[in-house]
């Protein structure tokens, strides 16, 4: 089940007898346990009816039997697990999930790990109760969520401070959800939210990004494209060298991709691309500074980098040196 579709049934009050709630991305499952874990329950039926369990210091056999109790002047009892990727001797739940108590909202939070499909539990799980498999966003899926996310709070968002919010924050949804929570307390309500506002409550730079960075390239604006090195010398922590590796790397395969292209018309090039269309013409701009052959021997540049960062095939050199590096290469070689 998915996770839009698992929320809209909440916010209805349909409660299901288990949610098993797995995979690599946090935020997806810490919102579902969070709603049911505030909503599920009157706040002064909480106390008698609601159980917080965690998997390092409980066992299986202690959450069947809190899931068994009944409720004591209330329409349901509550188990929430946190943390339940390190239950032991997790297949005995199948027991329980065959024939589970009725008025028990069972919740499980099984974290960065998925069941085994071949399991006769991830079976009784997947065909009677809800099982969502919490995955990754792509980065190219980060915009349209931050876009989503601001829309629901109620505002509207620039293309360029979506962008600058993507790139800056990466994909750690649970970062960029705080972040947005940032703006939400300042912005007022209805407002447009532009990269000015971005900067002035969340401290990303709109001068010295990860997206003015690439501007810079993708212009062959060595001045300016060094003048952003130096900011993130000396502010590593903002700008860690794999993230901007990162996006480099998804930025000159775009090129790649658009010297390969068929369709060249803007809409063509935002649907192959996967981008706003707002920003094709700034990745057109790019494909006109670099041919195919230099692109492949800047995609050769990003990976060597990749690998020096990570300490092959290099001993002293730092981040900083490295970035300088390429760059260079980028721009002249």
């Amino acid at each position: 089940m998915k996770y839009q579709d698992i929320l809209r049934e909440l916010k209805a009050g349909t409660y299901r007898p288990i949610y098993f709630l797995m995979g690599e991305e946090a935020y997806f499952i810490d919102e579902i346990v969070r709603f049911i874990e505030k909503r599920a329950l009157p706040e002064d039926q909480q106390s008698f009816n609601q159980t917080i369990l965690y998997g390092r210091d409980t066992d299986i056999q202690t959450v069947i039997g809190e899931a068994k109790r009944y409720p004591m002047m209330a329409d349901r009892v509550v188990v929430i697990v946190k943390e339940a990727q390190h239950l032991r001797k997790l297949e005995e739940l199948e027991s329980y999930a065959a024939n589970p108590q009725p008025s028990t909202v069972l919740v499980l939070a099984h974290k960065y790990k998925s069941l085994d499909k071949r399991k006769k539990l991830y079976k009784t799980l997947s065909n009677a109760h809800v099982l969502m498999e919490s995955k990754k966003l792509y980065d190219n899926q980060i915009p349209d969520w931050i876009a989503r996310n601001l829309a629901e709070r109620g505002y509207n968002a620039t293309p360029k401070a979506i962008h600058l919010l993507g790139e800056s924050l990466g994909n750690d949804l649970g970062r960029i959800d705080n972040e947005l929570h940032k703006l939400e307390l300042v912005v007022p309500k209805g407002q447009t939210i532009d990269d000015e506002a971005v900067e002035q409550n969340i401290g990303i730079s709109k001068d010295y990004n990860n997206f003015e960075l690439i501007n810079a390239l993708g212009s062959r604006d060595f001045g300016r494209a060094m003048q952003i090195q130096r900011y993130f010398a000396a502010n590593p922590k903002d700008s860690p060298l794999v993230v901007t590796v990162s996006l480099l790397f998804g930025y000159f395969s775009k090129l790649m991709l658009i010297h390969q292209a068929k369709d060249k018309s803007p809409s063509g090039l935002a649907s192959l691309l996967k981008v706003n269309p707002y920003f094709v013409k700034d990745y057109q701009k790019g494909a006109t500074q670099y041919d195919l052959k230099k692109l492949a021997r800047i995609i050769s540049y990003l990976r060597e980098c990749d690998m020096r960062s990570k300490g092959v095939g290099n001993v002293s050199t730092s981040d900083s040196d490295l970035l300088k590096e390429l760059i260079f290469k980028i721009i002249y070689t």
